[in-house]
This record gives structure tokens, C-alpha cells and sequence, in this order.
């Protein structure tokens, strides 16, 4: 079993950096939806309009993936990350200034491109470098706070919103990340370290392209981009779907509201009992939580109680299924080479996420309901799921 102890200087470090992890998910992410309304009053926009200014957000985050992970791997990640963050900033402040559709969009593929630089998978690659005995464990503690991300923020924004209107609301979470995120990013990551420090330095030699050519690498790929999709092809569907299932008004709104606390709970039990467990055995079961939890949907279809199932089931997975996400790459293909790796998934995960949940809204039917959509989604899970437990089958431990 290998070392997971983080020392208090490494623990502090990971919770600094997982600080930084709140504010970036929560003002950009969990803002948007805030924002959608108050922004298409003032700029004359349909629904699909300002929609549009999220997906090219993904769009631009995917395309840079691969080059983020890269500068990573080489030791640039104290540019990358206070570059984001710098970005970030000054798209929020240039945000507040806007005036048509085009800037619009503009401010938020700018957004993108700063969150490249930003988000998990630049410091998931951070972590794997800096802790490569205890990786994971360091990666499981930066989600807590970063799961925590909606619940802090969306009231924080609409109380922004509401006490100082939508451009001033920008103009405070701009400060936010130039005054907090890019100075903290620049002293937190100073030395960072040229190379990844491997138990085994056998493969140092071996190129990017002899890992990508390995099957365990198309394995892993299947399962984290049908994973993605799957569990990003909810969350705007999720109070229809329960008000369909038969849960009241009220029960439909509070009982979502909970996922963000159970995917804590869900990494909570993992930092506190994995080390007591085969990792592996960790991986293959903690993904079969998401389809157990679509099952239990279409098994109860208009049961209240099968509807809680699900949303427990799917809540916990989904929390723990980000660590899962985050560490195969490099525990099944390359650990020195887990950004650029996983960099290369970028734009196929960024198209995932923005098209799953128009797929979900298509598939929906007034005689059916997401009958069929979660079908597909209990599928596409299922196979994501067989092609993680191929990667491990194949990799020699």
C-alpha cells in the first residue's frame, strides 16, 4: 500500500490551493446561472443566446487542455495558474462593461480560457508532481472545499445581484480573483519542481506518443469522457425530472440542493477509509454508484423513495467519481505524464459536457418524460464503467 501521509506543510498547501479551487468554480460555473437572466434583459438576448456564452466558455477551456497540461508537465505552473487567474479578473471586470451580444461572448471565451489554467485539471496535474507518493490523498482534500462550490456561492452572487445589480456583482468577483486568487497562485507555487519525482524512473525516457499508443490510455479515455457527459447532462434537467418522478414542488428544489453536500460526504469517506482498502478495488466500484443510481430512477419511475435513492446514489458517486476521474491516468498509464494525458481528453470532455444536456432535452417527450434519456445515460455509463475496469485488468500492478 503506498505512503498516503500529508505533512501539515503539504496539507496546508493543498487547502490553499483547494481556496482557490472554491472561488473559481463557484464565481464562474455557479454565477453563470445567476447572471443568464439580469444579462439577457440588458442585452435583448433569447435563452439560446446567452447559452451560447457558457458553451463557448467549455469550448475554449477543451481547446487549451492539452497545452495547459503540457506547460505543466514541464514545471510552468506557477505561470500557468496565476495567468489564469489574472484572465479570470480582468474578464470579470471587462464583463461589467458590456454593451452587445459579441462582447458577450467574447468576455466568456476569454473566461475560458483562464479557466483552463484554473480548474481540476491543472491542479489535480499540480498535486501529482508535487505529492507523487501521496497524489491522491492530496487530490481527495482539494475536492472538499471545491465541492462545496455551489452552496457557497449562488447565494453569495444573487445577494451580490440583489444588494448592487449585475455589473457591480462582476466588478466585486473580478477584485475577488485579482487581489486573492492571482497573488495567492504566485507565492503559493513558487519552486515548483522541473520534473515529476517518480518511485521508478524506468520510463522516464519513453515519449507522450508510446503511452497514448497504449490501449489502457483509449480505455481510460472512453470512460472519463462518458462519465462526463453522463453526470454533466443532469444538473439543468434535475428538478423537471424529480417533479416528474412524482416529488413535490419543494422537495424537487431542496432535495438536488443536497447533491453538493453529498458529493463532500462521498470524498469525506473516501479520506477517511480508502487507506483501509485496495485502491483499485476503490476504483472499480465507487463509478458503479452513477448507473446503480439511474437504475433506481427507472426501476421506480413515480416513487418518491426510489427518487432519494437515486439522488444519494448519484450524489455520492458523482463526488467520488471526480477523484476517480482525476487519479486513473496516472495510476493506470503515466504519472509523469498525467497532465499532458490528460489534456488531450480536454476538447472531447468540453464537447461531452456542453452537448449531454441538450441530448437529454431532445430526447424528452410529453408522453415519456427523459424515459428514453435516462436510458442512454444508464448505457453510457455502463460502458464507461467496462472500459475503466479493462484499463485495470490490463495494467500490471
Amino acid at each position: 500500500m503506498p505512503h498516503t501521509h500529508l505533512s501539515f506543510r503539504d496539507a496546508r498547501f493543498v487547502w490553499v490551493l483547494s481556496l482557490l479551487q472554491l472561488i473559481s468554480w463557484g464565481s464562474v460555473f455557479y454565477g453563470f446561472a445567476l447572471f443568464m437572466s439580469p444579462l439577457e434583459l440588458a442585452l435583448g438576448m433569447s435563452r439560446a443566446e446567452s447559452s451560447l456564452g457558457f458553451s463557448l466558455m467549455l469550448l475554449a477551456e477543451g481547446l487549451l487542455a492539452f497545452s495547459v497540461g503540457r506547460w505543466i508537465d514541464r514545471g510552468h505552473e506557477r505561470a500557468v495558474m496565476t495567468g489564469g487567474s489574472l484572465l479570470v479578473g480582468l474578464a470579470f471586470l471587462m464583463h461589467s462593461q458590456i454593451t452587445s451580444v459579441v462582447e458577450f461572448y467574447a468576455v466568456w471565451t476569454m473566461l475560458g480560457v483562464g479557466l483552463a489554467g484554473t480548474l481540476y485539471p491543472p491542479a489535480f496535474a499540480v498535486l501529482t508532481r508535487r505529492f507523487p507518493q501521496h497524489f491522491r490523498r492530496a487530490i481527495i482534500t482539494l475536492s472538499f472545499l471545491g465541492g462545496l462550490a455551489s452552496t457557497v456561492f449562488i447565494p453569495l452572487v444573487a445577494w451580490l445581484i440583489d444588494a448592487h445589480g449585475w455589473r457591480d456583482a462582476l466588478c466585486v468577483l473580478g477584485a475577488l480573483h485579482l487581489l486573492v486568487c492571482v497573488p495567492v497562485h504566485w507565492l503559493l507555487l513558487r519552486d515548483a519542481p522541473q520534473r515529476a519525482v517518480l518511485a521508478s524512473s524506468h520510463t522516464d525516457h519513453l515519449t507522450l506518443m508510446h503511452f497514448v499508443r497504449r490501449p489502457q490510455f483509449w480505455q481510460l479515455a472512453i470512460f472519463v469522457v462518458l462519465l462526463m457527459g453522463v453526470t454533466s447532462a443532469l444538473p439543468a434537467h434535475m428538478v423537471s425530472l424529480l417533479r416528474e418522478s412524482g416529488m413535490s414542488e419543494s422537495w424537487a428544489i431542496a432535495v438536488p440542493a443536497s447533491i453538493g453536500v453529498l458529493q463532500v460526504m462521498g470524498r469525506l469517506g473516501l479520506y477517511l477509509f480508502e487507506h483501509r482498502v485496495d485502491v483499485h478495488v476503490v476504483n472499480r466500484w465507487v463509478p458503479m454508484l452513477v448507473p446503480l443510481g439511474f437504475l433506481a430512477l427507472l426501476i421506480g419511475a413515480g416513487h418518491i423513495g426510489w427518487s432519494v435513492m437515486f439522488v444519494v446514489l448519484y450524489g455520492l458517486g458523482n463526488g467520488m467519481l471526480t477523484i476517480v476521474k482525476g487519479t486513473a491516468m496516472a495510476q493506470y498509464v503515466s504519472r509523469e505524464h498525467m497532465g499532458s494525458l490528460n489534456g488531450l481528453l480536454g476538447l472531447p470532455m468540453a464537447l461531452a459536457r456542453a452537448a449531454a444536456p441538450l441530448l437529454m432535452g431532445l430526447l424528452w417527450s410529453a408522453e415519456a418524460g427523459y424515459t428514453l434519456g435516462l436510458w442512454l445515460m444508464l448505457t453510457a455509463s455502463v460502458v464507461g464503467v467496462a472500459s475503466l475496469w479493462l484499463a485495470q485488468k490490463d495494467t500490471p500492478r
